[in-house]
C-alpha cells in the first residue's frame, strides 16, 4: 500500500529530533573548524552544548544515501533520478551528487567552450534582469539535478540571483558536554631524535594532545520545509517524489549508522518508531516502504528528468600551493582540526 502523505498537507514543516549515542563507549569527536576548533556554546539553561555536525556537512551525508561508491553512480534503485556526470578523457571524474555546490560546480560550468553553461542559460531564459520565474527555475533543476531542489543551490556562475535554499536540512548537537582530554605520540622506530629531519616533515617522535567529548544527550535535528517544496509549483507527482526522497534519505542515514569520523560513530538510541516533533507524533515510514514508493514515484516522473554527461577537458594549471611546495615554501599556520565540507 502506498505511503499516505495526506496527513502532512496542513503542515508547513516536518521536524524531527532523533536521540543518538556513540556506537561504542561514551566519547565522540565533534567537527572542527580551522583556527576555531570545536564549536561549543552556552545555552539559555546555563549548560555547555556542542555542534557535533554542521548543516552543510549533514547535507553531504544525506546526499550520499543514494550514491553507490563502488560503482561511482547512483544506486540501482534510483538510476533515473536526474543528475549530471562529469567525465575527463571519457573516464568518470565527478557528479553533481558529489559536488559541494551541485549544479554550480566549476567542472560543469567552466569547461572548454562552456557547453553545459550555455545549455543552462538557455534553459533558464532571461536571468540578468526582470523578475525570476521560480517555477521555470524549479523545472530546470528538476530536469538536471533533483537534489538541488532538496539540498539547495546557488548558481552564482550563471547569475547571483539564482539560488534555492535547502528544503531538507539537518544538524547534530550535543547538550551538557564535558571535555575528555587525552593524547598520544607518533613514534619513529628508526630514529626518535629528529636526527634525519624536523617533526613537520614526519621525522622523530611527535607527542600530540587530543580533545574528545562526552554528553548528557546527542540529538539529530531534521527540518523538511514542506512549504518550500509546494512553493516550487510543480505537479503533485513531483511534489510527492521530493517528499518521499527526503524521507528516504533521512531513514537511510539513520538506519545505516552515522559514522562521521573515526572517533565519531553514532547510532539512534531507541529501536522504537521515529516520530516527528511537528506534526507531533507523525511516524517516519520504514526504509523498505520508502524505497519502494520512491521507485514508483521516479517511474511516474522520469519524463521530467534526465541524466546528463559532460566532458571536462580543461588543462591542469599548477596552483599556488603546489608551486610553493615545489619551491620549498611551506605554510606554518596549519590547523589539525577537521574542516567542514
Amino acid at each position: 500500500m502506498p505511503i499516505d502523505l495526506t496527513t502532512l498537507e496542513p503542515a508547513k514543516r516536518l521536524l524531527f529530533k532523533i536521540p543518538l549515542q556513540p556506537l561504542q563507549g561514551s566519547r565522540f569527536q565533534p567537527t572542527g573548524f580551522p583556527s576555531l576548533g570545536a564549536a561549543t556554546f552556552q545555552t539559555n539553561r546555563g549548560t555547555t552544548s556542542l555542534l557535533v555536525e554542521s548543516t552543510q556537512s549533514m547535507a553531504n551525508h544525506l546526499e550520499m544515501t543514494v550514491w553507490d561508491v563502488d560503482k561511482n553512480d547512483v544506486k540501482e534503485d534510483f538510476k533515473e533520478l536526474s543528475h549530471v556526470r562529469v567525465n575527463r578523457n571519457k573516464q568518470f571524474w565527478t557528479d553533481t551528487i558529489l559536488e559541494p555546490h551541485r549544479l554550480n560546480s566549476p567542472y560543469l560550468l567552466a569547461g572548454k567552450n562552456k557547453p553545459f553553461f550555455n545549455k543552462l542559460k538557455e534553459e533558464f531564459g532571461v536571468i540578468e534582469t526582470g523578475p525570476i520565474d521560480r517555477n521555470k527555475l524549479a523545472k530546470a533543476l528538476l530536469k538536471y539535478d533533483i537534489n538541488s531542489l532538496l539540498h539547495g543551490v546557488f548558481l552564482e556562475k550563471l547569475s547571483g540571483r539564482l539560488r534555492v535554499a535547502r528544503a531538507l536540512s539537518a544538524f547534530i548537537e550535543a547538550d551538557d558536554v564535558q571535555i575528555v582530554s587525552s593524547g598520544g605520540v607518533k613514534n619513529d622506530y628508526v630514529d626518535s631524535s629528529h636526527g634525519f629531519g624536523e617533526a613537520k616533515d614526519g621525522f622523530g617522535n611527535v607527542p600530540f594532545a587530543r580533545d574528545e567529548y562526552t554528553a548528557k544527550s546527542i540529538s539529530l535535528y531534521v527540518n523538511l520545509d514542506l512549504s518550500q517544496i509546494r512553493g516550487y509549483r510543480l505537479e503533485s507527482g513531483v511534489e510527492r517524489l521530493l517528499i518521499l526522497l527526503a524521507l528516504y534519505k533521512l531513514r537511510a542515514l539513520v538506519e545505516g549508522g552515522i559514522r562521521l569520523r573515526t572517533a565519531c560513530d553514532l547510532c539512534k538510541v531507541s529501536k522504537q518508531n521515529i516520530k516527528a516533533t511537528q506534526p507531533e507524533g507523525w511516524v517516519l515510514p520504514k526504509l523498505d516502504d520508502l524505497k519502494e514508493d520512491v521507485k514508483i514515484s521516479i517511474s511516474t516522473c522520469k519524463d521530467k528528468m534526465t541524466v546528463e554527461e559532460v566532458e571536462f577537458n580543461n588543462k591542469f594549471k599548477k596552483g599556488k600551493a603546489q608551486n610553493d611546495a615545489e619551491s620549498g615554501e611551506t605554510d606554518q599556520s596549519g590547523d589539525d582540526a577537521e574542516q567542514d565540507s
